[in-house]
């Protein structure tokens, strides 16, 4: 036997897996990793991509904002931070003109309490917004017809930095680049309309060329420069591994290709049954945030098979348009087609679980009521034990089984 222990909210939980079962343990591929985090940060500082450094960009008397994650992001916002500072700092710039602004696109608002641990610093001792979708400028339209509309403070600041992590996204391809304005600063009708692309062929994980999505997002940098981005991209222990900064774009897709050398993992054959979890706290909060994992999962899992997604969604479903598409359809079914007749922000991660549905059967070990999760179209468990055992003896005594416990990180490939 083989113990798996997978990221479940602020803890890691634990069950046998009979290791003859066992096709692949899809961990990130290894990599030498010379510098600490710190060290990372600061030479990608020191050293931007087809970019000035951003204390030569800065000057003092301007208004800056930079737009970091919310908490439902891993980005180290306290971490990454104090070095950004110090460039600004160092051109004179004062931290009474520079706005930290915490983008929350459709996401709840943060208490001052999680503001100051996001930051990692008391609110007195720098402005620190969230977002407001009702507080926004509009600058014109793509030519997709995307509203290019912006947070104000974001949008009159004389200079714009962009901070995230950069990790496969299920239909904008990677996160990261300029989508911590765009969506994450942005009207709920931008964002639904960008959004309303991941329908197409082409919107889907590890893909931007051609992504309708992705490049409808980068659009926006006609409209609104963006001086510089500061990415980095996380190990399954959430620690730095590479930070890139410098040019929004040219610097983005450097991160990128790390991403693939780190996470991209080729399996042999697909599983019967695929074991995910997003990693835990903060992936898992809700199943709105969980659904990555799942959505990376397809994946890895033959036709007919099982996912079980271990993901404590203790804060419930986490937004309320995907809560009430989940409460008003009576099968998977109803969501597709409900997305087929008007696209609505929110639903469609309950479709784009239909979508799996509509290939694989999905076992659900969390905290959710298992009403709740019935009404989703899958199955409540409230331990992966009892759910690994009874997804074997589902599909038989040949199952061969693909682990995944950063589910929310890994993208699958066939050989």
């Amino acid at each position: 036997m083989r113990t798996i222990s997978l990221g479940y909210d602020r803890q890691q939980i634990e069950f046998e897996l009979d290791k003859s079962r066992i096709i692949k343990v899809l961990n990130p591929n290894v990599m030498e990793i010379s510098r600490s985090p710190e060290e990372e940060i600061l030479d990608a500082l020191k050293n931007p991509i087809a970019s000035s450094r951003l204390r030569s960009i800065v000057k003092p008397g301007e208004k800056i904002a930079i737009v970091t994650s919310d908490i439902t992001r891993p980005f180290p916002t306290a971490l990454v931070l104090p070095f950004v500072l110090e460039e600004l700092k160092s051109a004179r710039v004062s931290l009474d003109d520079v706005t930290v602004v915490l983008g929350l696109g459709i996401h709840r608002p943060h208490t001052d309490e999680e503001r100051e641990r996001i930051i990692g610093m008391p609110l007195s001792s720098i402005r620190c917004l969230d977002s407001d979708p009702g507080d926004c400028v509009h600058l014109g339209q793509t030519r997709r017809g995307t509203p290019v509309d912006v947070f104000r403070p974001v949008a009159e600041a004389d200079r714009r930095i962009c901070l995230g992590n950069i990790e496969y996204h299920y239909f904008a391809g990677y996160s990261g680049g300029v989508k911590a304005i765009f969506p994450g600063v942005s009207t709920h009708q931008a964002i639904q309309n960008n959004h309303s692309m991941m329908v197409e062929e082409t919107a889907m994980a590890g893909v931007l060329e051609g992504n309708p999505v992705r490049e409808d997002i980068e659009e926006i940098t006609e409209y609104l420069p963006v001086d510089f981005i500061l990415n980095v991209v996380l190990d399954d222990k959430k620690q730095v591994v590479r930070a890139v900064a410098g040019h929004h774009q040219k610097a983005h897709r450097q991160g990128c290709r790390f991403l693939d050398q780190l996470y991209q993992v080729q399996i042999p054959r697909l599983g019967e049954v695929v074991i995910t979890s997003p990693g835990g706290f903060p992936k898992d909060l809700n199943l709105y945030q969980a659904q990555k994992a799942l959505d990376n999962a397809k994946y890895a899992v033959k036709p007919g098979g099982i996912i079980i997604l271990a993901a404590s969604c203790k804060e419930g479903l986490g937004e309320p348009v995907f809560e009430n598409w989940v409460m008003e359809a009576e099968k998977p079914q109803d969501l597709l087609d409900r997305l087929g007749r008007r696209f609505e922000l929110g639903g469609h991660k309950a479709a784009a679980i239909a979508m799996v549905l509509k290939r694989s059967r999905v076992f659900l070990v969390s905290d959710l009521e298992d009403s709740l999760v019935e009404r989703l179209g899958c199955r409540p468990f409230k331990n992966c034990t009892d759910a690994v055992n009874q997804a074997l003896r589902e599909m038989g005594e040949d199952a061969g089984v693909i682990v995944m416990p950063a589910g929310g990180s890994i993208l699958p490939r066939l050989r």
